[in-house]
């Protein structure tokens, strides 16, 4: 018999994501590994705010 899996454990980042250099910025991120959740809104309108994930790495 198989023990059930353990269920995933995350970390979480939220990082400033400028309209001039988004895709950039998103990849660089991805490369190490994060998922984009969520853009929202920054403090001025040329500033965004985005949220990742990733699994914890043991």
């Amino acid at each position: 018999m198989t023990s059930p899996a353990a269920p995933t454990r995350w970390e979480y980042l939220n990082a400033p994501l400028l309209i001039h250099n988004t895709k950039a910025i998103l990849d660089n991120f991805g490369r190490d590994g994060w998922e984009l959740v969520s853009v929202v809104p920054g403090a001025t309108p040329e500033n965004l705010i985005a949220f990742f994930k990733r699994p914890v790495q043991s």
